[in-house]
């Protein structure tokens, strides 16, 4: 390719809404640009990568024995509905691209397509003789994201892998999960990312079990938690911890209240009542669905809301407002505790709620607080789950010595054991060897493709800009002529040129007539990892000189040996 046909000019200036690195340097090196907010055009440079990320995917899910497949991203409302799902995905969560056809039907531009595949399965498979089969497609999903951003990490239309799996039974599954786990595994390493496995959560998609592959970058979305000792590894959504314990008192103290004006904050509380955080207790009401619910953690914790949706079994969550919370409590925001609430109001505390004598507590009075509270004496012990949020610092929840440590990360892959959640619903069975009707056992496993090469750029790059694995870069070379209106300099650029591409040889030429220093500088933005320049120097020594990106020096070598370099 000649860089002076290429479409896509390099940018001077970091563009203003771009906030991570990625974003950045894929702007400015002429990889992408944005169409609206969250939608992309991709440019030469960027499909080109995309093709090679693609590839080695698709290498290694042929290799696991999967069959690819390509279905529509347009689909009937029906099948959704079939599933459960259009509601939750177009009012609840409300990331459905829905809309009424010309005939008056309802359709969607595919988030995913669990739904799609199941209806395909179960029209094509009906013996146990046919299971197991997992099948892939990559291909355009569309999430109508309310806050698209850092670019193609979270976009509104991306190029997805997703691969589904179905068995006949659990064991089945487990294999068929373990494979796509070994098989992502080899996936980013040949990718060249520094990567982790996590527990997740499994969300909209549903199932019994899950786990994520998140790349390492400061600029990632999610949190990560791992222990310093053991394995342990969980996306902070689904994590879980073990909290310091503390000596309990041995007699129930008399219940009161303590007027404390203003006292919002448990540090603040705590120094007040003159007793330790742990004692406090942050009383939240939520907003459930139709339902409120009070919610209880130890005053030195957060709410994990998304463990709590998934503890009440609700598909909306939301704070309650001032509004509720005064007509629930009688108190203004704040002031909120679990004593004479309604009987409607549902109360869920956090395990380590549990066991304290003589706890802290909100009044439901404004600027009034209850000491000396006791479940069982003053209050029926509440449903207790594991609803708060687990943190850098806390204990593990797996061994006793370690401590989690939190890093950042993108998340790259999800993998998921759906079980008979679609094929129950949308009747996807088969007959085993006694001729039983059963449902498959099913399995999904998404990459996001796009979102690999944000996170290759966040993880490989410096000031000047992205430094490609070679096994992704556009190119494989970038040849570079200085003084390119120089007669000899052209004519040995262009026999260069033809040589390498004739060898089979990815080669980016550059045969503008630029500076020096503007030709540098966008082969360092652009991030080839190896270039060589032909000037009238080089001619005069009969050879070339290779540099490979990042290093401060290149060395000069003849053309034989940049040809066995590139093989």
């Amino acid at each position: 390719m000649r860089q002076s046909q290429l479409l896509g000019k390099t940018l001077r200036e970091t563009p203003a809404d771009a906030q991570t690195a990625a974003h950045q340097l894929l702007l400015r090196g002429g990889y992408i640009r944005q169409l609206s907010a969250g939608i992309y055009t991709y440019l030469p440079l960027m499909v080109r990568v995309l093709r090679k990320v693609a590839e080695i995917v698709r290498s290694e899910m042929d290799n696991a024995g999967c069959q690819e497949i390509l279905m529509p991203a347009l689909q009937p409302k029906e099948l959704w509905v079939e599933s459960g799902r259009w509601d939750r995905y177009t009012e609840v969560d409300g990331i459905m691209f829905a809309f009424k056809d010309r005939r008056g039907s309802m359709a969607c531009l595919g988030p995913t397509h669990e739904e799609v595949i199941t209806h395909i399965v179960r029209n094509e498979i009906q013996s146990y003789k046919e299971l197991p089969r997992i099948f892939y497609q990559i291909q355009n999903k569309f999430r109508d994201e309310i806050r698209p951003r850092f670019g193609l990490v979270r976009a509104r239309e991306f190029l997805m892998k997703d691969a589904y799996s179905f068995d006949a039974d659990e064991s089945g599954l487990s294999r068929s999960f373990d494979l796509m786990e070994q098989t992502y595994n080899r996936i980013f390493t040949r990718l060249g990312l520094r990567f982790c496995s996590v527990e997740a959560d499994s969300g909209a998609i549903g199932g019994s079990g899950s786990r994520e592959f998140m790349a390492l970058a400061e600029s990632g979305e999610d949190t990560i938690l791992h222990c310093s000792e053991c394995s342990y590894a969980a996306n902070q959504e689904r994590a879980e911890s073990r909290l310091e314990q503390f000596a309990q008192e041995e007699a129930q103290r008399p219940m009161e209240e303590v007027f404390g004006e203003g006292l919002i904050g448990v540090d603040v509380l705590a120094e007040f009542l003159k007793i330790p955080v742990w004692k406090t207790t942050k009383t939240m009401l939520y907003q459930a669905d139709e339902h409120v619910a009070a919610v209880m953690v130890r005053g030195d914790c957060e709410v994990n809301e998304v463990k709590l949706a998934n503890a009440l079994n609700c598909q909306r969550l939301a704070l309650a407002t001032a509004e509720v919370v005064e007509k629930v409590t009688g108190a203004k925001v704040g002031y909120a505790g679990p004593l004479n609430l309604p009987s409607q109001v549902t109360i869920i505390a956090d395990h380590d709620v549990r066991g304290r004598v003589n706890f802290e507590c909100g009044a439901n009075r404004t600027n009034y607080h209850t000491l000396n509270v006791n479940f069982g004496r003053d209050l029926p012990e509440p449903r207790f789950a594991d609803i708060k949020l687990a943190k850098d610092g806390n204990g593990c929840p797996r061994c006793t010595a370690g401590k989690l440590r939190a890093e950042r990360g993108i998340e790259l892959g999800h993998i998921f054991k759906l079980g008979t959640k679609y094929s129950l619903s949308m009747h996807a069975e088969y007959l085993d060897n006694s001729g039983n009707t059963l449902p498959m056992v099913m399995g999904c496993y998404g990459i996001g493709i796009s979102r690999i090469c944000a996170a290759l750029v966040e993880q490989s790059h410096d000031e000047h800009g992205i430094r490609w694995p070679a096994q992704v870069a556009p190119f494989d070379l970038h040849l570079i002529g200085l003084n390119i209106e120089e007669e000899s300099v052209r004519h040995e650029c262009e026999t260069l040129y033809g040589k390498l591409r004739d060898q089979g040889v990815q080669v980016l030429y550059d045969d503008r007539s630029s500076r020096a220093g503007e030709k540098f500088s966008d082969a360092d933005l652009i991030g080839i990892p190896l270039r060589a320049i032909v000037s009238k120097r080089t001619i005069k020594e009969g050879k070339l000189e290779v540099k490979r990106r990042g290093a401060e020096k290149g060395e000069m070598m003849g053309v034989e040996e940049l040809a066995r370099l590139l093989s």
